[in-house]
């Protein structure tokens, strides 16, 4: 059992070896919070879940810790132009990104740290840093001297001639364009924090190292994030955790973008779809289905076609449950393991398009088994698909999903009630031989998403492709 995973810093999968045996620790870049969440911010939540998932249900015991980031120029310009308390618009964005997370089935961190929190820690670093010559003070200012460590921009694979000489507006007294801040000085008005070198407020590439550090020590086993934090939070990240004397992660795993018309999602370029609007025209279940199925390393093209597609392939898998469970008149409880080819799949490179790829194919064995009246071969797939469908966090019948599996018993009954008044009168078509008008009812039903079946104890309904 070798789960291998994509290195960013070493550039290709290699073999998963953790630092504590059975245990796996994972630190996990998580929101900004000047805004509320797009799919693109949560895409990243929701893949490194899977990831836990699948650590977990390997044995192993996971330390899981995806920060908040709740001080920055951003939250600070917003609070500005609509009059309001800095940490208010935080705390109200932060709390969007935990009903997004949890919409979409992602399991609690093991901690989630916010920045505020841990100025204490930042001190220490920057201090440390400081006395090894890798920081220094400019007028209040702390700017990390990226000259000073040779191992720097080897997670990018960029060289440090090649970097372009960012922007120092508002950045006083630097020695070298390309150092960046750690440490910014108290502004009038902006909020603030005591220091050995006067008021300010941290730089966001600080947080994370200092938080790092605390909760998971010196060294770690992963760190996740989005493909655009690679530079510069992550190798700045790295410089200033490695300077300070931290080995820091072993692994460094990164997300793909959701993408609009091939650009990145984001606030700035107006293209984004909220979590919250999409949760109110779509299941959260399919939602989950439509991020989690492609694999973490591909960019996903949204698009509403898409998204129908997902909703079609999750109802084959969920009409497949629903089946099962009549048919053996209790719930069939998941299997203890996953079936080989599946945990194959996710043990390269966490393949979840192969894995639902397996899982496909089981429901299809498993209809099958029902067509034939098998009801032991049906009950035995279900619960190999209840398995695989509990890694994923798709599973419909799990107690998460279930107030959404409450209403949508509700509604299925009553549509059953309305297309059962329709079947009847295709029945006593068929009873009369008027076959025409029996195709007709049989095709108007299918031009409104249901897939009608003949069986020997009558028709029944599914829903099919909308």
């Amino acid at each position: 059992m070798t789960i291998r995973l994509y290195d960013t810093s070493a550039r290709q999968i290699r073999d998963f070896t953790p630092l504590v045996p059975g245990c796996v620790s994972i630190y996990l870049c998580g929101a900004t919070v000047q805004a509320a969440p797009h799919i693109g911010h949560i895409r990243s939540g929701l893949n490194f879940d899977i990831m836990r998932r699948w650590f977990a249900h390997r044995g192993y015991e996971v330390t899981f810790v995806r920060n908040v980031t709740d001080i920055d120029d951003k939250i600070i310009n917003k609070a500005n132009a609509h009059q309001l308390p800095w940490w208010s618009i935080g705390y109200a964005n932060e709390r969007a990104f935990n009903d997004g997370y949890a919409a979409l089935g992602c399991l609690p961190p093991t901690y989630e740290p916010r920045a505020t929190g841990h100025v204490t820690e930042m001190v220490e670093m920057m201090r440390g840093l400081i006395e090894r010559g890798h920081a220094y003070e400019s007028e209040g200012n702390v700017y990390f001297d990226v000259k000073s460590f040779p191992g720097y921009l080897e997670l990018s694979n960029q060289k440090l001639d090649n970097l372009e000489q960012p922007s120092s507006v508002g950045e006083t007294g630097k020695r070298d364009p390309r150092d960046f801040a750690m440490w910014k000085t108290a502004k009038p008005g902006e909020p603030s924090w005591e220091t050995p070198w006067g008021r300010g407020r941290p730089g966001w590439h600080l947080e994370c190292s200092a938080m790092a550090h605390k909760y998971l020590g010196e060294v770690f086993d992963i760190h996740g994030g989005g493909i655009d934090l690679i530079f510069p939070h992550h190798e700045n990240e790295i410089v200033q955790a490695k300077a300070f004397g931290d080995e820091f992660a072993r692994y460094w795993v990164h997300n793909a973008w959701v993408t609009m018309s091939g650009e990145k999602m984001s606030k700035s370029l107006d293209n984004s779809v909220l979590v919250s609007d999409m949760v109110q025209r779509w299941r959260p279940i399919v939602l989950r289905y439509y991020l989690g199925s492609a694999h973490y390393r591909s960019m996903i093209e949204y698009s509403e076609e898409a998204l129908r597609e997902a909703e079609s392939a999750f109802a084959r898998i969920e009409g497949f449950v629903q089946r099962v469970t009549e048919k053996a008149g209790k719930t069939v409880e998941p299997a203890d393991d996953v079936p080989p080819a599946f945990a194959e799949a996710m043990d390269e490179d966490l393949g979840v398009p192969q894995a639902l790829a397996i899982v496909h194919t089981t429901v299809r064995q498993g209809n099958s088994a029902l067509a034939a009246d098998d009801k032991e071969s049906a009950v035995a797939r279900l619960a190999e698909v209840r398995a695989m469908l509990r890694v994923l966090g798709l599973d419909p019948l799990d107690a998460h999903w279930s107030g959404e599996s409450d209403r949508s018993e509700e509604l299925h009954g009553v549509v059953d009630s309305l297309v059962s008044l329709v079947l009847q009168q295709r029945e006593a078509a068929r009873a009369r031989k008027d076959w025409a008008t029996a195709d007709a009812i049989r095709d108007q039903l299918g031009q409104s998403g249901l897939v009608i079946e003949d069986s020997p104890e009558g028709p029944r309904w599914t829903l099919g492709a909308r």
